[in-house]
């Protein structure tokens, strides 16, 4: 995809730093629910006055816009993060009742240490966004000079690198904020054996959960949190009831004829899309479950419960 940056203008609009347009839109249509507006116009959230598609303002994704009274800023910046997920009430008819009642959507990003930790929580019988949690991550073993480098590299060619600096915490903070997000909404209490209650996390395979956080945990040297024992590997959920592999979120959205929005490889952008894909298995009649455990007792080992699954 083409990407393109913010122009000078909206630069000397702002006393602060607000993330970049990340990426030309793909889709030119939407269905959007009167709920999501109250201002009488056919616009959504996610397109500006001209008709262009706006991105995701990443200070507003981490509870630190301090712009949301400037006009020029809402009409350059998307800040609904439910609008491009949100599904039409009609389409509803095959699907099948979930064992859970909570998806939680997780795409990390970062190959040496995790960069971005973004996460949506769904309804497993609206499949309605209920809220999301969004954090940039600060590597702890990096010098400055490789932080710059590799957030330059990583960030800096879709233009939200300087939102990255602005924001980013340690992980540690990170899993304290997140916890304290899922206790908020009931999903997770450290008293009960520090479990999911009827939620699981799904990712697009098994890396994130599998192979990244366990080795995050080691550099910020914590433990492994109970709630990351399992967790939905979509490309095996995909490939099960499909009976097609696909090798990742941009072949099963192509396959499935599903647009993409925003920015490959941006965390926030990439949990929506994997959210599509998830409610489109939804709506055909997917009963989606468990597909990978850790072994409690030795939390390296982990099982893949379905036999038929993507290696």
């Amino acid at each position: 995809m083409a990407f393109w940056r913010v122009s000078s203008v909206f630069r000397q609009i702002s006393m602060v730093p607000f993330s970049a347009i990340i990426s030309r839109p793909v889709i030119r249509s939407f269905r959007v629910s009167a709920s999501l507006s109250t201002e009488e116009t056919t616009t959504p959230p996610s397109v500006n006055r001209s008709g262009r598609w706006k991105p995701m303002c990443l200070y507003y994704t981490q509870g630190k816009c301090t712009k949301m009274d400037d006009p020029a800023h809402l009409d350059t910046f998307n800040h609904n993060c439910y609008v491009e997920v949100k599904r039409n009430a009609v389409e509803f008819e095959h699907m099948r009742s979930q064992q859970l009642d909570i998806f939680l959507v997780l795409d990390l990003e970062g190959k040496v240490e995790i960069l971005e930790f973004p996460v949506l929580m769904v309804d497993a019988k609206t499949m309605d966004v209920v809220d999301f949690f969004h954090r940039f991550v600060r590597p702890s073993e990096m010098s400055e000079q490789r932080i710059n480098e590799y957030i330059e590299g990583k960030y800096g060619k879709i233009g939200v690198d300087r939102v990255w600096h602005d924001t980013a915490i340690p992980f540690n903070e990170v899993i304290q904020q997140f916890e304290d997000w899922m206790a908020q909404h009931h999903l997770w209490e450290k008293d009960l054996n520090g479990h999911l209650n009827k939620a699981a996390f799904v990712t697009c395979g098994n890396w994130d959960l599998k192979t990244k956080v366990p080795q995050q945990c080691q550099v910020a040297r914590m433990q492994l949190p109970p709630y990351f024992m399992e967790w939905i590997n979509l490309k095996d959920a995909y490939f099960n009831f499909y009976k097609r592999r696909a090798t990742g979120m941009v072949t099963m959205m192509r396959e499935l004829e599903i647009p993409l929005v925003g920015s490959h490889h941006l965390g926030i952008d990439d949990t929506k899309n994997i959210t599509r894909v998830l409610q489109h298995m939804l709506i055909d009649g997917a009963l989606l479950q468990i597909t990978a455990r850790r072994d409690p007792k030795s939390p390296a080992n982990v099982e893949f419960l379905l036999k038929d699954r993507i290696r």
